[in-house]
């Protein structure tokens, strides 16, 4: 077979292959020119989820009419020149790849004007650049490109775009992950002549936290804290949820470096370890986060859309991006006022109706404060106090009572249905999950002292035999040693049994034959087939079960005492918003919520 050149047309459709996939990524292509291009706002127009027609127009530098046709050359660039230049990219497109790749698989117009000149320039094709110079057009400083008719001359790839209303998610979504690129951007989307969205440009911390709840949902603002760490020439900004808010899909997570968009598997394994300890595993962590370092330590040549990236320091980064965000985690402490609150809505009923016995709740919180600091809890707990029954009015509280008050979580008034811990503070109402809360206090208490000298263990009077499968027994024989760390201490007893004779001191009353079923992955947790796969990973999991097993069972009653103090340790525990699973512990229930469901005041 004889080796041949390639005609130039043929090339660029082979590069359209990687860098054109949909509608989504020519939009992401102009978008990101206009970016490059200085614009300050870009408006783009879809018709059919982009296939019929995709239109970006701006208000950047525009382009000289003898550079018209230069631009959608292949390679032809004005973002490098040297290899030095590649080294150390500052700009989102540098290729030279993407309008000649978008020209060869369409019929792309490109008009164009600069400050300077009195009138725009165009140029158009379909599939090849047509002949002839630039033409004299009306158009304000920027530019304009329409791209029509996508694929219509590679008609097996156009088979393959979805649904119109598929295609214009991807557009949306694209634009939505770009918005947060520049804050000062004003960007409009339209689709079929209807008005998608539009966003103001966000100045302040206000203005920013507006656009964060536009484009993630004020749920995600409600639930997230803000984060700025700075060391090692690097700096991490943006916003990180809490671990309750945890997703059942990764649809929440905008990462971006040096203002790119990018999915990265050693930045996304650092976040995972961050929040493996607070969340679930079968959940995704949500967040918008900025990582800022300079250009000559990253490489943005990996891959033709340039959504991958390399690090020179990829353990520095790496360790970087976890501890930053791992360290928040820990500090956060509960603070009523800024999240886990409750919001009942009003219910409607005339006077005629009975009340309503259930009332919708939601998550929520005022998005106009961009930013929460976090409150390190202190205080001891308050003294015992009597229970009276309802109807009997309420008695003089003790001084050293109201104190807690001021305590984030209050002092404790009841225990509900043996589950749930009902405290008052100067926000309202706040309720417990006692067992949830007393896992997460235990297993932070059992995590520090692994790390000190392991955890003490207690003989049993009587050691106990328990039965396992064959392949249990022998997985827990091949950890006897590892265990002792944790106050386990096993023997084999048979072919399919074990004997316990020691273990740590918080499970001398609980049910160990479940405990070890967990430990060799007997039991329905999905988590504990991983068990023995990671040491660290492992190491806590273990603890988590210990502190899962020893912890406050249901319907087993309290004292006032004895929930205030759970109270308090919570506000001294990190991670204690959440169990060990990644549910939540605690609610707050405003006094302005309260009201509204009793219609006060109206």
């Amino acid at each position: 077979m004889t080796i041949q050149v390639l005609p130039e047309q043929l090339i660029n459709q082979i590069a359209a292959g990687e860098v054109v996939e949909r509608p989504a990524t020519v939009v992401k292509e102009l978008v990101e020119n206009s970016l490059d291009a200085g614009a300050c706002a870009i408006e783009v127009e879809l018709e059919a989820g982009g296939l019929n027609l995709i239109r970006v127009r701006d208000d950047g530098g525009g382009i000289a009419r003898d550079q018209l046709a230069l631009a959608l050359t292949r390679h032809a660039t004005s973002k490098i020149s040297l290899l030095d230049d590649l080294e150390r990219v500052a700009s989102f497109g540098f290729r030279g790849e993407a309008l000649p790749s978008i020209l060869s698989v369409s019929r792309l117009a490109l008009t164009s004007r600069r400050e300077i000149d009195q009138h725009g320039w165009k140029v158009a094709g379909s599939g090849l650049l047509d002949d002839g110079s630039p033409q004299p057009a009306a158009h304000p400083p920027g530019t304009t490109i329409e791209v029509r008719d996508l694929f219509f001359n590679t008609p097996a790839r156009r088979k393959f775009m979805k649904a119109e209303g598929t295609e214009f998610r991807h557009v949306d979504q694209a634009l939505r992950r770009l918005a947060l690129t520049r804050f000062d951007l004003r960007l409009r989307l339209s689709h079929n002549g209807r008005r998608s969205f539009e966003l103001a440009q966000a100045e302040g911390d206000t203005a920013r936290a507006a656009r964060i709840a536009a484009v993630c949902g004020d749920e995600f603002l409600a639930n997230a804290v803000t984060i700025d760490e700075q060391r090692l020439g690097l700096r991490l900004w943006g916003w990180v949820a809490l671990p309750s808010f945890g997703r059942a899909q990764a649809d929440l997570q905008f990462l971006y470096v040096n203002g790119r968009n990018v999915r990265d598997k050693l930045l996304a394994h650092a976040l995972r370890r961050a929040y493996h300890d607070v969340m679930h595993s079968q959940r995704h962590p949500a967040f918008v986060l900025f990582l800022e370092l300079d250009p000559a330590r990253v490489d943005v040549n990996v891959h033709p859309q340039k959504t991958e990236v390399r690090f020179r320091d990829a353990s520095v980064v790496h360790d970087f991006l976890f501890g930053a965000v791992h360290q928040l985690l820990r500090r956060i402490r509960p603070e009523p006022g800024q999240h886990h609150r409750v919001e009942f809505e009003a219910p409607a009923f005339s006077s005629q109706d009975p009340v309503q016995s259930t009332v919708p709740l939601s998550y929520g919180r005022n998005v106009s404060t961009p930013s929460w600091p976090v409150r390190e809890a202190s205080g001891a707990s308050g003294s015992a106090w009597p229970l009276y029954r309802a109807g009997f009015a309420e008695p003089e509280m003790p001084a050293a009572l109201n104190a807690t008050e001021d305590a984030p979580l209050g002092r404790a008034i009841a225990q509900i249905r043996g589950v749930f811990v009902l405290a008052e503070n100067r926000h309202g109402l706040v309720l417990v999950d006692a067992h949830a809360a007393h896992e997460r206090v235990l297993y932070e208490r059992l995590k520090l002292q692994l790390a000190a000298d392991g955890i003490a263990s207690q003989r049993l009077l009587l050691p106990e035999v328990i039965r396992v499968g064959g392949a249990e027994a022998d997985q827990l024989e091949a950890q006897f040693e590892s265990l002792r760390r944790f106050g386990l201490i096993l023997d084999r007893a048979g072919p399919e049994s074990i004997t316990v004779r020691a273990v740590p001191a918080l499970l001398i009353k609980a049910d160990l034959a479940a405990l070890l079923r967990t430990l060799c992955g007997g039991a329905d947790d999905a988590e504990s087939a991983e068990h023995f796969n990671e040491a660290l990973d492992a190491q806590h999991r273990i603890l988590a079960d210990i502190a899962c097993r020893a912890a406050i069972k249901a319907n087993r009653r309290l004292t006032v005492p004895e929930m205030d103090a759970l109270l308090r340790d919570m506000e001294q525990t990190p991670n204690a918003g959440q169990c060990n699973h990644g549910r939540p512990t605690w609610v707050q229930i405003d006094a302005d919520a309260l009201d509204r469901l009793f219609l006060r005041g109206r």
